[in-house]
C-alpha cells in the first residue's frame, strides 16, 4: 500500500464534514463501527442501496449482518485492522432486507489520533457492491455452460453423420464443387471402386466410371451447382464394377460449396430366384423338422402338417389329415382346440401350451404347442401351430417330483387340462404315495409298524407299494 506523501501539508485543515464526505463516497457503503464491533453509523456512495435497509444494523455487531458462511471472513478482517496490517480487501456476503445475498468486497481500516498515532478504538468498514460484476460473471458462466452445451451437441451430430456415414450401404463421396477432388469416401466407396481406384480421396471425380459415361457424370455435377439438383442417372463402374445409380445434393460448409455423391447399386435379376431357392430350403427344413408342424385355417382346419406330425398321429399320407379338425388329435378335452384359437385371435402367439395327442389307435402322447396367426396381405390369416413330444420329459418329472398344488389356483389350473375325474385321481394318489413314503421313514423301513401307523393292513400296504414302485422289500417281506 502507497500512502501520501505529506497528508499533513494537505489534508490537515479539513474539517468534519469534507472528512466525512470523503469516506462516504470511498466506497458504495461505508460503516463506522467502535472497539466492540458495533455499527454506529454508516454512509452511502451512491443510490443503488437505498433499498438494502441498512438503518436496522445500527447498535448491532457487523459480523452478525453477513451470511454465516463470511462471518470468518470478516472477523478476520477486523483482527487485521486492529493489528495495523496492510489494507487487504475480501468478498463478503452480506444479508439484504429482501433477504437475497448481497456480495460486497469489503475492507477495514482503524482509525488513529493524529496526535500521538493511537488507535481511538473505532474502525472504518469500505464495501463496494459487486451485484454488477456478479452478474456478469453469472452470465459468463451461463455463457460458457451453453457454449459447451452446443459443442457437445455439435460432437454428438458429428459422431452420428460418421456412424451413418461409415455404416450406409451405398456408396457415399463427398466431392468439392469447384475441384471436383474427392474430399472423403466410406468404406462402401472403397469396395465398389476396388483396385479400380486404389487412392480414392485426393482423386478428381469422376474416377472409376466406365469412358462413355463420364459426360453424363459431368453434367450431373454441373446441374447440381448450378441448380442445387439433378434428376438420378444410371452409369457403370469401371473393370465390370456392374451398374449404378448415381444421385447428388449440395451443401455448403464455411465458404464452400460440397457436393455429396450417392452410388447405389441396380439389383441384379438373380436376386429373385435366390430368394425362392431360399424358400425352398425353408420350406424343406419345415417339412423335415423333428417337432410336429401344422397349419390350418382360422377355424382348426389342417391344410398342411409335416412328417413329424404325420408319425405321431399314425397317418401315411398328408390327404389324410388334410381337411380335418386339429381338434381330433389334439387336446384332452373338446374345447381345448377353441380355447388355442380364441387366444391366438386375440393375441396372436402362444407358447408353450401343454396338453395331449391321440393317435389314431387311441394311444395318449403328452405335447407342448407354441402357435402362431399370421396374415397373408388381404383378409385371408392361417395359423400355424408347432407340437413337441415332451411325454419322457414329463415323465421323468412325474417320477422325481413329490410336491403337491400349493393352493387352489393351481389346481385350477388343470381343469381344461385333465378331466375333473382324473385330477382327483392323481392327487388322491400322490397323497397315499407320500403318507406311505413318510410312515417308511418314519419307523425305519418297518413295514408292520407302517401299516399300524397308517392304519391299514399289511397286504393293503403291500399292494399300495408295488403299486407306486415300491414293491421289492414288499416282496421280500411277504416271502418271510
Amino acid at each position: 500500500m502507497k500512502s501520501f506523501a505529506a497528508p499533513a501539508k494537505h489534508l490537515n485543515d479539513l474539517e468534519v464534514g469534507a472528512v466525512s464526505h470523503l469516506v462516504s463516497v470511498a466506497a458504495d457503503l461505508a460503516l463506522i463501527l467502535d472497539a466492540d464491533g458495533v455499527v454506529r453509523d454508516f454512509a452511502l456512495g451512491g443510490d443503488s442501496l437505498d433499498s438494502e435497509g441498512f438503518e436496522q444494523w445500527i447498535g448491532k455487531a457487523w459480523v452478525l449482518a453477513v451470511n454465516k458462511e463470511a462471518r470468518v471472513k470478516a472477523e478476520a478482517l477486523l483482527r487485521d485492522a486492529d493489528a495495523g496490517n496492510s489494507v487487504q480487501w475480501r468478498q463478503i456476503a452480506h444479508r439484504s432486507a429482501q433477504g437475497d445475498d448481497l456480495p460486497m468486497l469489503c475492507t477495514a481500516v482503524k482509525l488513529r489520533n493524529s496526535a500521538r498515532y493511537r488507535a481511538t478504538g473505532r474502525t472504518v468498514v469500505f464495501a463496494r457492491d459487486l451485484r454488477v460484476m456478479t452478474a456478469l460473471q453469472q452470465s459468463v458462466v451461463d455463457a460458457q455452460q451453453e457454449a459447451l452445451h452446443d459443442q457437445w451437441k455439435l460432437r454428438d451430430a458429428q459422431s452420428r453423420y460418421r456412424q451413418l456415414f461409415h455404416t450406409v450401404s451405398d456408396a457415399v463421396l463427398i466431392v468439392d464443387a469447384t475441384s471436383q477432388k474427392i474430399l472423403e469416401a466410406n468404406p462402401a466407396a472403397q469396395q465398389l471402386f476396388g483396385d479400380s481406384v486404389r487412392k480414392l480421396v485426393g482423386a478428381t471425380f469422376p474416377v472409376g466410371i466406365e469412358s462413355h459415361h463420364v459426360a453424363d457424370v459431368q453434367a450431373l455435377l454441373g446441374a447440381l451447382r448450378s441448380a442445387g439438383r439433378a434428376d438420378d442417372i444410371h452409369v457403370q463402374v469401371a473393370d465390370k464394377g456392374g451398374e449404378v445409380i448415381v444421385s447428388g445434393s449440395v451443401f455448403r460448409q464455411e465458404n464452400g460449396v460440397l457436393l455429396v455423391v450417392r452410388l447405389s447399386r441396380v439389383q441384379s435379376e438373380a436376386a429373385g430366384p435366390a430368394r425362392a431357392d431360399t424358400n425352398a430350403v425353408l420350406l424343406k427344413l419345415v417339412q423335415s423338422s423333428p417337432d410336429c408342424v401344422v397349419v390350418t385355417d382360422v377355424n382348426g382346419q389342417i391344410l398342411s402338417a409335416n412328417d413329424a406330425f404325420l408319425e405321431l398321429v399314425q397317418l401315411t399320407n398328408e390327404d389324410q389329415a388334410r381337411g380335418e379338425s386339429l381338434g381330433r388329435w389334439v387336446g384332452r378335452t373338446g374345447v381345448e382346440l377353441s380355447v388355442l384359437i380364441s387366444t391366438l385371435r386375440q393375441r396372436g402367439s402362444l407358447r408353450l401350451f401343454p396338453t395331449s395327442l391321440r393317435c389314431e389307435h387311441g394311444l395318449v402322447t403328452d405335447v407342448e404347442i407354441s402357435a402362431t396367426l399370421v396374415r397373408d396381405g388381404g383378409d385371408a390369416a392361417y395359423l400355424g401351430f408347432t407340437i413337441r413330444d415332451v411325454s419322457r420329459r414329463q415323465g421323468g418329472d412325474l417320477r422325481t417330483t413329490k410336491e403337491l398344488p400349493r393352493s387352489a389356483g393351481q389346481l385350477s389350473e388343470l381343469v381344461g387340462r385333465l378331466p375333473m375325474k382324473d385330477i382327483v385321481g392323481e392327487t388322491t394318489d400322490m397323497i397315499e404315495q407320500l403318507c406311505i413314503e413318510a410312515a417308511l421313514e418314519l419307523t425305519r423301513d418297518n413295514r408292520a409298524a407302517a401299516a399300524e401307523m397308517l392304519g391299514m393292513s399289511r397286504q393293503s400296504l403291500y399292494v399300495k407299494l408295488r403299486r407306486y414302485g415300491l414293491g421289492e422289500l414288499a416282496d421280500e417281506s411277504e416271502k418271510q
